[in-house]
């Protein structure tokens, strides 16, 4: 599902169900999840094997993928990269850091987001657009879809500036494809100052969504110009 999502140059793997949860780690992987519940550690297991078959397709030596600041993943020198997880799903998605000055990937279960939830994440317009959303197109969660994007959004954001950035500090607008009902693109407009790149400030990401499989997932790729 991600790698469709995403430019040509971006290698994605991806699991499902039980595929890969008992793969090897490395030691100082290892004692991060000593004592998780099996549930955090089998995520964690299974998202790094994606991530190692990954590099793998790159031709990059299989590396540990370490945690940093604020949980974000410390790729291997001259690559970059984003993974998420996600109930029966996870999925790694890598690029040569001189293709991509940033990615972000998020899936998340195809069903509507828990009760008081939109309100935290959206917007009063994003509400707007995802109730007459709902209406027009009601197969698609559009809710649990906003939630995605956003994770997205951060997860492209945060390598380019190292800084915190709230659910409410982006307005995302969805665009379906036209003569379908299951993916799409979207517009994230920044509401607070973007990163430098290229020799410019960004004030938007662009990225993409499907649905399928009982999932919703999104992609974002920041080019260097």
């Amino acid at each position: 599902m991600i790698e469709e999502l995403l430019p040509p140059t971006v290698v994605a793997v991806e699991a499902y169900g039980d595929e890969g949860v008992d793969a090897p780690l490395y030691p100082e992987e290892e004692a991060l999840v000593a004592r998780a519940v099996l549930k955090r550690r089998r995520e964690f297991t299974a998202v790094r094997s994606c991530a190692r078959r990954a590099m793998e397709k790159l031709g990059v030596p299989a590396h540990p993928v370490l945690p940093g600041e604020r949980g974000a993943p410390i790729w291997p020198q001259g690559l970059t990269g984003s993974m998420t997880h996600c109930q029966g799903y996870c999925a790694a998605a890598l690029v040569r850091a001189g293709d991509l000055a940033s990615l972000g990937i998020d899936a998340e279960v195809h069903a509507p987001l828990p009760e008081g939830v939109l309100s935290t994440v959206a917007l009063p317009e994003e509400a707007a657009r995802v109730g007459r959303l709902t209406g027009e197109l009601p197969a698609v969660h559009w809710d649990r879809l906003l939630f995605s994007a956003k994770e997205a959004v951060y997860k492209a954001w945060f390598p380019l500036t190292g800084k915190w950035l709230d659910f409410l500090e982006a307005d995302i607008v969805f665009t379906p494809d036209p003569g379908t009902r299951t993916r799409g693109g979207f517009r994230a407009t920044l509401l607070v100052p973007g990163p430098q790149v290229g020799g410019r400030v960004l004030d938007h990401f662009t990225g993409r969504w499907t649905t399928g499989q009982g999932l919703i997932a999104t992609a974002i790729a920041v080019p260097h110009g």
